[in-house]
């Protein structure tokens, strides 16, 4: 049954972003937006992916087509909560950021130009704290966007990291405004905005050795084995993967510090992304990760306090991977590489990964 179209694109509960090489894809509601070189593709999607008892193809046709009007390669594209604007990011140091409309079309509103090398990636934060932006370069910088009266000014910049910072993740609204960026000098920075309105930080010294590529937050969940006086404590946790080969998770510790909760062996080769699922369904979590070993891993955990994680290979792919990405409800994971594809996976009544859909570039 096809999917109407709808104002509130984010109200559908399907997002993806999956980056192949230099290749981009967000899917927010209905809308595939795949970036390659400097142009944009609008995709619709047409069939819903939430019957578990089916392996439903995916069909998609090409609404629109967006000149960036980037000079080079685009990195990422991101749109908003709601869906009504998309960031771009290139190798030609500019943000740019978009109006959608409901009837496909778009137009360029701002141009943020700050970087001083190739802009990785681009994240919105949570509408709460009103129209923010955050981005990652190669000139080791992360810079936090807010739209005050109508334009957009630089309200924070992190500039510690000694080598590229190569992942951004803001943590789940509920935890307030938390940044976390993962760096090529090994270590992982989280920026918070404190209540007295500074913004203050801390470092995960030597994460990975060789680097750090990818770096996600764990949804806002509530302990089931802590009870504070105030209600149920909410542990902060994030995961992350480098060039080691680990997929590591983290922990706030009482004294604010993040420590080392465990590290994940089953990659052959450097970890290229993680993506922690945004629902923990009947309090089980889920991870994706995928790396330079052509291998996709579902890693999963009934408690995360008891450390136990299990690991599930999707079919080795033919090239190295590049991306993984959860939709909304964490029922489809869009896995992207070097061979131009990206693929869509869903979970069988068999418990078993099967891929459901593929789109490629020729």
């Amino acid at each position: 049954m096809p999917l109407s179209c709808s104002n509130n694109l984010n109200a559908l509960n399907y997002a993806h972003r999956a980056l192949i090489m230099q290749t981009t894809a967000l899917n927010v509601g209905e809308h595939l937006v795949v970036t390659s070189s400097i142009q944009l593709e609008l995709l619709r999607q047409f069939n819903c992916l939430f019957d578990f008892g089916q392996q439903s193809e995916i069909m998609v046709t090409i609404v629109s087509k967006l000149d960036t009007a980037h000079r080079l390669t685009i990195h990422d594209a991101q749109m908003n909560y709601y869906g009504t604007r998309l960031a771009t990011c290139s190798s030609d140091n500019l943000i740019k950021i978009f109006e959608l409309k409901p009837s496909g079309q778009t137009y360029p509103s701002a141009e943020l130009n700050g970087h001083t090398g190739p802009v990785w990636q681009v994240s919105w934060a949570h509408p709460k704290f009103d129209n923010v932006l955050a981005s990652c370069s190669y000139d080791k910088r992360v810079i936090i966007w807010k739209e005050i009266s109508g334009k957009w000014q630089r309200i924070y910049e992190w500039n510690h990291h000694d080598a590229s910072v190569n992942s951004i993740s803001w943590a789940p609204y509920q935890f307030g405004l938390i940044l976390t960026c993962a760096s090529t000098d090994a270590t992982i920075s989280v920026l918070s905005f404190s209540k007295a309105k500074i913004w203050t930080h801390q470092i995960i010294a030597k994460a990975h050795d060789q680097g750090c590529n990818a770096v996600s937050w764990a949804p806002a969940v509530y302990s089931t084995s802590l009870v504070h006086n105030d209600g149920p404590l909410i542990r902060k946790r994030i995961v992350s993967g480098g060039n080691d080969n680990f997929v590591k998770i983290w922990r706030e510790k009482k004294d604010g510090n993040w420590g080392l909760e465990i590290a994940l062996e089953g990659h052959t080769d450097w970890v290229r992304d993680v993506a922690w699922a945004p629902v923990a369904a009947h309090n089980i979590n889920t991870i994706a990760s995928c790396g330079q070993d052509r291998k996709a891993i579902i890693w999963r955990c009934s408690s995360v306090d008891q450390r136990h994680w299990t690991a599930q290979e999707l079919a080795l792919f033919d090239d190295i991977l590049w991306h993984v990405s959860w939709s909304l409800c964490a029922t489809v994971l869009a896995v992207s590489g070097g061979d131009n594809e990206i693929s869509l996976w869903k979970e069988n009544v068999q418990n078993e990964w099967v891929r459901i859909s593929e789109s490629e570039e020729k």
